[in-house]
């Protein structure tokens, strides 16, 4: 109780009764309250956060793996055509050689 209503009377306290202003709660734990809600709120949305990095991190890691493969993928296919290549070069080489050799025997037999 204020100190001014102490100092007054019964009649005169019955009389001022009803100005008494009655007190909030007090700031503090108001803001406490505040302040706890917009902490768990944060919380919240830092778990969601977290939650998606994660999945993101997955996606990415099926990504990368997925690059592996094409990767180990395409070097066996470019191996194949270097193979090939050589082959052909071969091939060239000795279908060069018989020509020449024709070339040479028709010269000879004309």
């Amino acid at each position: 109780m204020p100190e001014d209503m102490a100092r007054i009377t019964g009649s005169e306290a019955s009389r001022h009764h009803a100005t008494v202003v009655v007190p909030f709660p007090d700031a503090g734990d108001r803001r406490l309250r505040v302040a706890l809600r917009s902490l768990e709120a944060a919380l919240e949305e830092q778990r969601a956060a977290v939650a998606h990095f994660r999945e993101q991190l997955a996606s990415l890691g099926a990504a990368v793996s997925g690059l592996g493969t094409t990767a180990s993928t395409l070097r066996d296919t470019l191996d194949s055509a270097a193979e090939d290549t050589i082959r052909a070069q071969a091939e060239a080489a000795r279908l060069q050689a018989t020509a020449d050799a024709m070339l040479r025997r028709a010269e000879r037999d004309a």
